[in-house]
């Protein structure tokens, strides 16, 4: 089964059947935390993150939202004549807040002439049914996408790395999106510690069964500045980070179990290379394995959903 001549569902493919032109997320930091950090569930947030890794040089909680906007606008309006803009709330859990708070910062955000709609990433533990409300009202006058931080889908998994919520949590957060038409995507973290092969391919399996619209897949990587570093540094063993090639086959075989509906929005992550502490990629961008992917889905002649089982 090909998606628009690919051997997966691809979302360059989808944002072209909606957008009549480009458009680009713009990061936004609108100083928010996480129910790990403040001590609601707990403290230092997940293992794994550092917010440094994936925020650009004009995101900062100092700036207004509509500084931001500017500043990344400016930043990628001359590479491209014509497009729009897509808000980002991107650091931290982006509904972790009042509902008037949030209204406030995402309506200055839509009031920006460029911005066509929102992208929100937030965790499954930190919505509520009032502010889900909410962002089912905007959804119908723009174009809303809500992301999902899910990680994994083994709760031994999510307590190890510090989530302070359990698998139980992201199906009633899906569940409770989707019902009131919101476009869900979530992200999952491949290479956990202590998660083996089989573990890997259920997590593509369970996925599968919640009503989800995107994926972001992202390969472990030890970042400096986090608890995993300090954890790697003292009990390297229990770390089995993935060489490239064994990546690439491991997202295969994942795709091969996945959902063939869900539109894969991302293969793995790119952090900077001053962070990274391992593994070592050679500084590989995502594009590079991207194609890497697609040659190794032709060469073994295979496609998301392959495996895929409607009864699962």
């Amino acid at each position: 089964m090909q998606k628009q001549n690919k051997r997966y569902n691809d979302y360059s493919s989808y944002s072209k059947s909606i957008f009549s032109e480009r458009v680009q997320k713009i990061s936004v930091d609108a100083g928010f935390t996480c129910p790990n950090r403040d001590g609601s569930k707990g403290f230092g947030g997940c293992t794994y993150c550092n917010n440094n890794t994936f925020k650009p040089f004009y995101t900062s909680p100092r700036k207004t939202v509509t500084a931001q906007l500017e500043e990344g606008i400016a930043f990628f309006g001359p590479k491209y004549q014509a497009q729009l803009y897509l808000a980002y709330f991107q650091a931290y859990s982006n509904t972790y807040a009042s509902l008037d708070s949030l209204k406030e910062l995402y309506e200055e955000a839509l009031s920006h002439p460029k911005v066509i709609g929102l992208v929100i990433g937030t965790r499954p533990d930190a919505v509520t049914e009032e502010v889900l409300d909410y962002i089912a009202e905007l959804s119908k006058k723009y174009h809303v996408f809500l992301e999902f931080g899910v990680e994994s889908t083994s709760d031994e998994t999510l307590e190890y790395i510090n989530r302070g919520h359990g698998y139980a949590e992201t199906i009633w957060a899906v569940d409770a999106a989707v019902k009131r038409g919101i476009f869900v995507g979530i992200h999952m973290i491949l290479g956990l510690p202590g998660e083996t092969k089989e573990m890997l391919m259920e997590h593509a399996v369970k996925i599968s069964k919640l009503p989800i619209r995107t994926l972001k897949l992202h390969q472990l990587q030890i970042i400096k500045q986090t608890k995993m570093a300090k954890q790697f540094a003292e009990n390297p063993e229990k770390f089995d980070l993935f060489s490239l090639d064994t990546y690439i086959e491991t997202v295969i075989d994942f795709i091969e179990r996945l959902k063939p509906e869900i539109i894969i929005e991302r293969f793995s992550s790119e952090s900077p290379k001053d962070l990274i502490i391992a593994p070592n990629w050679g500084g590989i961008k995502n594009f590079e394995i991207v194609h890497k992917i697609e040659k190794r889905l032709a060469e073994r002649d295979t496609f998301q959903g392959k495996f895929y089982q409607k009864t699962q």
